[in-house]
C-alpha cells in the first residue's frame, strides 16, 4: 500500500508525533510465543500525582519483610524543569497484601538537597535484619552517584540528611582512559554472601551496565574491569542497556534488563524489557537479542516504555512492578503476575 506524504504527515500530527519523524515503532519478536501476553494483566499500583503528559510514578524496589509486610519504594517525577532533575521525590509505601499500599514516608529532594532523583534501591540486611535505602542523584552539584542513607528499624524512618555517596566517578589509571563519567539507578541483591549492585555507568553519554560487589553494603568494589560493562550495545539494545532486576531460578539467575534502539522514537525515554541469564552473577548470557521480551501494552502516542522492573517470588507466584506508559503520557508503577507452577 502506498501512501502520499501529506496523509502520513498528517497521521503522525494527529499522533502527537513530529512530521518529520522517521523512527521506527518497537515491536516484539514472534519468537517469544505467548510469553509477552503474560504483561497484558495487571494491577495499578500507582498513579502519578497529576495525570498529564510527563508526570510519572516509577522506578520501584519492592521487599516482603519477615512479617509478610510489603514495602516499595519508588521515584515520583513531575513534568517540570530541566530533563533528567524532575525526580522530586523517593516516595515508601507499604502494603498487606503487595496491591493496595498507603504511603508512609516520602524523602523530598530539598530534604538531602540533591537536583533530582532516579532509581532507589530498598533491602534488608540478612544479618541484622535492618533496612537499607539506596537512590542516586546528582551529588553536591557534581556527577550522577549511588547514595545511600543510613540502616533503618523500619523503611518509613530512613532520614534524608544521612545520604552519602558509596559509588561514585573513579579516578583515571591514565590520562586518556574512558572509565564511567556517572553512576545511575542501582540494583542491589545480596547472594553468594555479599552485596551485588548492577548500575548504569555513564560512557560518553551512553548507558551500560556496571557491577559492584561489596561485603557489608557501604564500601564498594567493581567486579573484573572496572572500564568493562557486562553488557553490550547491540541488536535491539543498541542505543541503551540497563539493569532492572535479578530473579534467582536454582541453578543460575534471571537478569532482567532494559534498554532502547537508536531508530525509535526518543530512545532516551522508550525504554523496553529483555531478560539474560548468569550463573556467576557476572556474565550474562542475553536470551532476547532479537527484541524486547515485553512493551507497554497502553502505549501513548509515542512512548511502549516498560522499564525499572522488580521481580520476585511471592508463594507460587512470580510477581512483577514495573513502571509502564500510559495512553495519557505519564507512567504508572502496575504489578504483573507469572504462575510458577504453570511452568514446572
Amino acid at each position: 500500500m502506498s501512501w502520499e506524504p501529506v496523509v502520513i504527515c498528517g497521521a503522525l500530527s494527529l499522533m502527537g508525533l513530529p512530521s518529520n519523524w522517521q523512527g521506527a515503532v518497537p515491536e516484539v519478536s514472534n519468537i517469544y510465543g505467548a510469553a509477552n501476553r503474560l504483561f497484558d494483566r495487571y494491577d495499578v499500583i500507582l498513579a502519578p500525582d497529576t495525570i498529564a503528559p510527563g508526570w510519572w510514578a516509577g522506578a520501584p524496589s519492592v521487599l516482603r519483610d519477615k512479617e509478610g509486610v510489603f514495602w516499595l519504594a519508588c521515584r515520583m517525577r513531575t513534568a517540570e524543569g530541566p530533563r533528567g532533575l524532575r525526580g522530586y521525590e523517593l516516595r515508601i509505601l507499604r502494603s498487606e497484601d503487595g496491591i493496595d499500599f498507603e504511603t508512609v514516608h516520602r524523602i523530598r529532594r530539598e530534604e538531602v538537597p540533591i537536583p533530582g532523583f532516579e532509581r532507589p534501591a530498598l533491602l534488608t540486611d540478612p544479618e541484622t535484619g535492618r533496612f537499607k535505602l539506596y537512590a542516586c542523584g546528582p551529588w553536591q552539584g557534581g556527577p550522577w552517584s549511588i547514595i545511600k542513607f543510613d540502616d533503618a528499624d523500619n523503611p518509613d524512618l530512613f532520614r534524608p540528611e544521612t545520604a552519602r555517596v558509596v559509588i561514585g566517578p573513579m579516578a583515571k589509571t591514565h590520562e586518556f582512559d574512558v572509565p564511567p563519567d556517572e553512576y545511575k539507578d542501582p540494583v542491589i541483591i545480596h547472594a553468594n554472601g555479599a552485596y551485588h549492585c548492577y548500575v548504569i555507568g555513564v560512557v560518553r553519554r551512553t548507558e551500560r551496565v556496571f557491577h559492584f560487589t561489596s561485603a557489608d553494603g557501604a564500601v564498594w568494589q567493581p567486579v573484573g574491569n572496572p572500564y568493562e560493562p557486562i553488557l553490550n550495545l547491540q541488536d535491539w539494545h543498541n542505543f541503551y542497556v540497563r539493569p532492572a532486576s535479578v530473579l534467582p531460578v536454582g541453578v543460575g539467575y534471571l537478569f532482567i534488563y532494559e534498554g532502547s534502539k537508536v531508530s525509535w522514537y526518543e530512545p532516551v525515554y522508550n525504554i523496553m524489557t529483555g531478560i539474560g541469564f548468569t550463573f556467576d552473577l557476572h556474565t550474562i548470557i542475553d536470551l532476547t537479542p532479537a527484541s524486547p521480551l515485553v512493551k507497554s501494552a497502553t502505549p501513548s502516542a509515542t512512548h511502549h516504555t516498560w522499564r525499572y522492573s522488580h521481580w520476585m517470588y511471592v508463594e507460587d507466584e512470580i510477581w512483577i512492578y514495573a513502571e509502564v506508559a500510559t495512553p495519557e503520557g505519564t507512567h504508572e508503577i502496575r504489578r504483573f503476575t507469572i504462575p510458577v507452577k504453570k511452568w514446572l
